[in-house]
């Protein structure tokens, strides 16, 4: 049987201060946990949500030297923008803060400083990349290189944007670094790091034994990195941004993003209170009290961090609660393909806010009624416009529309006597009473999606009970029935400004207007009894108004003029790499071979498990280019082999060479050989 918690602290990922927002941010966490927060505020919980803007890390540093600007400049600017938006699109955080705050600072040393005084930290000394022309240490978003599994030359030390790869940056061939250019050299460092390892058997008890409840993604992502045995993280790192490691021998360094953003939750408790008592007394019982339940709101790429990592800080630190849940939903896709904020391959939040005014509510109704809570989803322009002019206009608006013009036309605005209810009515209240248990029970399990769809029941209920009885037929015959029919939709037009609330706030609130009564709580859901005979109600205005193909061509223009633009780049000649001599040239082993065999590999996308004749031997080389070709149609296929490429593990295969790719100006990668086919074992020369 579940707790009855008193009291409810709930967090949203803090979105990354080196950019705007966009919609699979609102999708994946804001939107949900907004609806979340709102529902409890209508049952009268005490609840508190807390957002705020993370402004570490090396992103923002890079992103500053490409501006030639500084940190901070890009975080006052993002910061600003994010906290703007949100607050129009009515994401009700009860503090937005951030983590350059003083009070973040602060909080993320002490938090620093107890786990080390207690001795909860491993100090290693390691090899890392430095920049000798920089004199700093590299962090991975400093080094680029050519990703082992794709080609791609411009892979980041800790991912390859091309083919989604997690990477090292010992895995990169021919390292260098984005500051001078120079080819980095490994220099021992010293960090302090945190022993996962320790808290396994912790975690698997508190995870995979006490929260089967969890969502399967959550619950399954938990269970395979547990399984798979957990290591050491570093909790600090080389770099003159972000928090200062607090011990005298760590210049130079700071707390590593991961450590100190999920600490930035409860400096941001602390801020809120120091706003509104003017100290951060209060904070503690939002953390530390067993009596409050701790939910965090996150995107699928952040499981780990906020399910693994904080909860074995937080046990370490000893005197904080651990998250009840943390319903983290899947990616959501544009046009049927990945978000990209580097290819502009998005809708900005800030920037739809400008070209659709007014229409806050419907980009939220369009996010959670296709919210990826399972799987990954698809956002398109059409489907948004479908759903707006069919759904909102047509069933939701039209009913609340009918229902006040008819009650002017007849009644002079006034709510008009209930009357006698007939068998139609009768079983109309019995749908009606049933659905606030079953918006409430979705909620409170984390299904808004289908927690929605129960609103737009309640619409459709309404709807389809005007077209059913044509009280504009029955006025000449039976006024009696008309006023019942009137009363009844208004009761329901009532409903759903209660039930519309937490997810269609701006419209909630219009609807409350036209009725011409206070907001109500979550308690009145159901009641056919909210409007009082003879009340009256205000003029009809539309809720919502249709979107023309006009202003949706001019979106996906947009998109298709930023997928112009990357196909523009991707033709532009690539800069020239540094020099080499032939002697370097010469060190290269290319040979013409036959691909034998070809097979998938299991559990990815990119990856394919070639066998090849190289004239001198068969061998294995794994390659990333199952998106661009099917196995069974090359085999027979002649191909260029860097056949003396040191031999790695690649998914468990081990993979003895590299087959040479050429990419079109359409990302489109073909085969790299020999015009007339040549000989396996053929040397390239």
């Amino acid at each position: 049987m579940s707790k009855d918690f008193k009291r409810y602290t709930v967090t949203s990922a803090l979105p990354y201060a080196n950019g705007p927002v966009h919609i699979g941010h609102l999708a994946g966490v804001y939107v949900p946990a907004d609806i979340y927060v709102r529902y409890l505020r209508l049952t009268g919980k005490d609840v508190l949500f807390i957002g705020g803007s993370d402004e570490h890390g090396v992103p923002i540093t890079l992103r500053a030297k490409k501006e030639g600007v500084t940190p901070q400049q890009i975080v006052d600017k993002y910061h600003k923008m994010i906290g703007d938006s949100f607050k129009e699109l009515g994401i009700s955080f009860d503090i937005y803060s951030r983590t350059s705050a003083k009070i973040h600072h602060e909080t993320s040393s002490e938090f620093f400083g107890k786990l080390y005084n207690n001795g909860k930290f491993e100090e290693k000394v390691s090899e890392q990349y430095f920049d000798v022309e920089a004199n700093q240490f590299l962090a991975d978003r400093y080094i680029v290189g050519t990703c082992p599994h794709c080609n791609n030359e411009n892979a980041y030390g800790d991912q390859c944007e091309n083919c989604g790869s997690t990477l090292s940056p010992a895995e990169l061939i021919n390292p260098h670094s984005t500051l001078s250019g120079g080819k980095p050299i490994l220099k021992q460092t010293k960090h302090w790091y945190l022993p996962l390892d320790k808290y396994e058997p912790w975690l698997r008890e508190w995870i995979l034994g006490g929260h089967k409840e969890w969502k399967p993604n959550v619950y399954g992502q938990c269970k395979s990195w547990i399984e798979q045995g957990l290591q050491p993280r570093a909790v600090t790192r080389d770099l003159d941004w972000g928090v200062p490691v607090p011990l005298p021998d760590a210049e130079g360094k700071v707390l590593y993003v991961w450590f100190d953003a999920p600490i930035g939750y409860i400096s941001s408790t602390k801020d809120y209170f120091i706003g509104k008592n003017g100290k951060a007394e209060g904070w503690e019982k939002y953390w530390k009290d067993s009596d409050t339940k701790l939910v965090h709101f996150i995107g699928k790429d952040n499981i780990v961090f906020h399910c693994i990592i904080f909860p074995s800080m937080l046990k370490a630190h000893g005197d904080y609660i651990f998250p009840e849940n943390v319903p983290a939903n899947e990616f959501l896709n544009l046009e049927g393909n990945k978000i990209s904020t580097s290819r502009n391959w998005a809708v900005w939040l800030h920037e739809y806010l400008e070209d659709f005014k007014g229409k806050a509510d419907v980009l939220r109704y369009v996010l959670c009624a296709n919210a990826p809570e399972t799987k990954d989803n698809d956002f398109t322009w059409k489907d948004f416009q479908a759903r707006n002019n069919n759904e909102l206009v047509a069933i939701f608006g039209n009913f609340i529309n009918r229902a006040v013009v008819l009650t002017h036309k007849y009644f002079e605005g006034k709510v008009p006597d209930a009357g006698t209810l007939e068998g139609i009515d009768m079983e109309l209240i019995e749908k009606i009473n049933e659905i606030p248990n079953k918006i409430s029970t979705s909620i409170e399990t984390y299904r808004f999606r289908e927690a929605l769809s129960f609103v737009m029941e309640l619409a459709r209920l309404g709807n389809k009970y005007l077209a059913d009885t044509e009280p504009w037929k029955l006025i000449k015959t039976n006024e009696a029935r008309v006023k019942t029919i009137l009363n009844l939709s208004l009761q329901i037009s009532a409903n759903l400004a209660v039930a519309t609330t937490p997810f269609l706030p701006f419209t909630s609130c219009k609807l409350f207007g036209l009725l011409n009564v206070e907001m109500m709580n979550w308690s009145n859901l159901g009641n056919i009894n909210l409007l009082e005979r003879g009340h009256q109600i205000n003029q009809g205005e539309l809720l919502f108004e249709k979107i023309e193909d006009e202003a949706i061509e001019a979106q996906i223009l947009k998109l298709q003029n930023a997928k112009a633009e990357n196909e523009k780049l991707k033709v532009a000649v690539a800069p020239a790499k540094a020099e080499v001599t032939y002697d370097d040239f010469t060190k290269l082993d290319i040979r013409v071979a036959t691909i034998i065999e070809a097979e998938k590999v299991a559990k990815t996308k990119k990856l394919l498990k070639l066998k090849l004749n190289t004239g001198l031997d068969e061998r294995i080389v794994v390659s990333g280019i199952a998106e661009h070709y099917d196995p069974k149609d090359i085999i027979g296929r002649k191909v260029c082999l860097l056949a003396n490429l040191a031999p790695r593990d690649i998914k468990g295969i081990m993979s003895q060479g590299m087959i040479l790719m050429a990419e079109g100006s359409d990302g489109k990668l073909s085969f790299v050989a020999p015009a007339d086919g040549g000989d396996n074992g053929g040397v390239v020369c």
